[in-house]
């Protein structure tokens, strides 16, 4: 290939349902290696097989790729000068390149009926024979191989059913370079003269994506790891069409596995242990069922971008958080790995987790003000403003926010009978009764006072601070867990902190 050739790399999804997170991954590979060099990225819509069409798909593919930030700059829904970029829209374009092969040989017309093939199945099982349309079988098959080319011609003119099949070489070495695993060498004694045009003019998907290919002069195919085998079929379309010169290296991506690392990632491990497979909900149109995706759990689509950049690729440094700039940057075919990755829920959630810390703090607000709205609650914005400062450090999903922080607004009725049991003792109505006053006559109370009242309360009684931490905060909130104890009193104010103490008192003195 020519190396000075600008980078050019399409993704070409079916629009046959919702869009898999492994396809996603291989978008944003895609689009990596187009903007590291200053290439195109380009959609395309691969709808050849009507008979598969989801209405909804290929608008799902789009919303998408836009949530995530993996925009293409040519493609369905953007343009560009290869226009238009759905194959079902280009029918007309294939077929001078299938006649084109069917004149030089290296494709023929083949007329067998379902039941043809199903004999001939059938004949090949019954003798223990791989069944495959092939140099061997096609010699005893319905074609224009074995018919005389008047009986050919009578048939095409009759307009009687036909396939157009590649023409593939008995028993032939066909070695090409994958730019992750080097060298691969498949032999045409193990493949077959696949389908590449049908009597109704629609080409099937490796006669498409060849030509597709060519005139969008893509030079990076990067694709799944289950389009390995058919790469060989490509290679072999592209020297028969004469193209072989501006062939696309190919980079064919290892496997999303499941979560135990035995298969491939799929919608059930998603439905069984409780993570989305899909970007973005999706509806079946058909049936109604509805399938969770990334955006409506809660992921940010920066994290989902940097947590699938990292299921099969590896900067070769201990840095995990990258922008996409970042991951443009850092990026190579070179460090993509060969072998399957295993998703890890642990790991997407602390991935969110990273990025909520970072995440403007006017996003949060706004997600939580609605629940304090929903709540028929009033506050301003500015103590939910330093509501969300102290607890996004404790949260994993915007989602969050108000379980992890409704303590802020309503004062707790119920308290964690675990610390309870465990810490309360007859000490502990006197040190809340001395934070009490200490708290009351404190005129300018402040994160920094409240604790000097509590450490007087301690002293004054004998108690280690360490025995009643977790009580005070479990006075305070109902829980045992959450942000700073005194920064979060200061924020409660004066009046609710006494409140709060007071209330735990009379609940636990009784």
């Amino acid at each position: 290939m020519n190396e000075s050739r600008r980078v050019r790399v399409r993704f070409a999804p079916s629009p046959t349902g919702p869009l898999h997170i492994g396809g996603v991954r291989t978008a944003l590979y895609n689009y990596l290696l187009a903007h590291k060099h200053g290439g195109d990225f380009i959609l395309r819509i691969e709808d050849t097989d009507q008979t598969r069409y989801v209405q909804g798909a290929e608008q799902y593919i789009i919303d998408s790729l836009k949530w995530l930030g993996i925009s293409p700059n040519e493609g369905v829904g953007v343009g560009g000068p290869h226009a238009p970029y759905r194959q079902s829209e280009r029918k007309h374009l294939y077929k001078q390149y299938v006649d084109q092969l069917l004149k030089s040989g290296f494709a023929y017309y083949a007329f067998d009926t379902a039941e043809d093939l199903e004999a001939m199945r059938e004949r090949l099982k019954a003798s223990n024979v791989d069944a495959k349309y092939d140099a061997i079988t096609r010699m005893a098959m319905k074609n224009s191989l074995t018919m005389p080319e008047d009986e050919v011609q009578r048939m095409l003119e009759t307009g009687a059913a036909f396939v157009v099949r590649i023409k593939l070489p008995k028993k032939e070495e066909v070695k090409f370079h994958d730019e992750i695993r080097g060298w691969v060498s498949f032999n045409t004694s193990q493949m077959d003269d696949k389908v590449l045009y049908k009597s109704d003019g629609m080409p099937t998907y490796h006669m498409a994506n060849v030509v597709d290919d060519y005139l969008m002069q893509i030079t990076h195919v990067i694709r799944g790891e289950e389009w390995l085998p058919s790469a060989p079929l490509h290679v072999l379309l592209y020297r028969y069409l004469g193209w072989e010169e501006v062939m696309p290296k190919f980079a064919h991506l290892p496997l999303l596995l499941k979560p135990e690392g035995n298969g491939k990632l799929s919608k059930r491990d998603g439905d069984r242990l409780g993570f989305p497979v899909f970007p973005i909900d999706w509806v079946d149109p058909l049936t109604g069922e509805k399938s969770s995706g990334y955006r409506e759990s809660g992921y940010l689509p920066h994290a989902v971008v940097n947590l699938l950049a990292f299921l099969g690729w590896n900067p070769g440094t201990n840095q995990e958080l990258f922008t996409m700039q970042e991951l443009i940057d850092a990026f190579t075919l070179e460090r993509v790995s060969k072998s399957g990755a295993k998703f890890d829920q642990n790991k997407a959630k602390w991935f969110n987790q990273q990025y909520i810390r970072h995440v403007d703090n006017a996003i949060l607000v706004e997600a939580l003000k609605k629940e304090v709205n929903a709540h028929q609650l009033s506050f301003s914005d500015d103590f939910i403003l330093r509501t969300c400062e102290l607890v996004k450090e404790k949260i994993s999903f915007i989602k969050d926010l108000w379980p992890m922080s409704s303590y802020f607004f309503v004062e707790p009725t119920s308290y964690d009978d675990g610390v309870i049991q465990k810490r309360w003792n007859e000490k502990s109505p006197l040190v809340l009764q001395d934070m009490i006053q200490l708290v009351q006559a404190d005129m300018q109370f402040s994160a920094l006072s409240f604790e000097k009242s509590y450490n007087e309360a301690l002293l004054k009684n004998g108690v280690a601070g360490k025995d009643f931490l977790q009580l005070l905060r479990v006075c305070l909130t109902g829980i045992a867990g959450g942000p700073p104890l005194f920064e979060m009193a200061a924020l409660f104010g004066k009046e609710s902190t006494m409140q709060r103490l007071k209330n735990a008192l009379y609940i636990h003195s009784k």
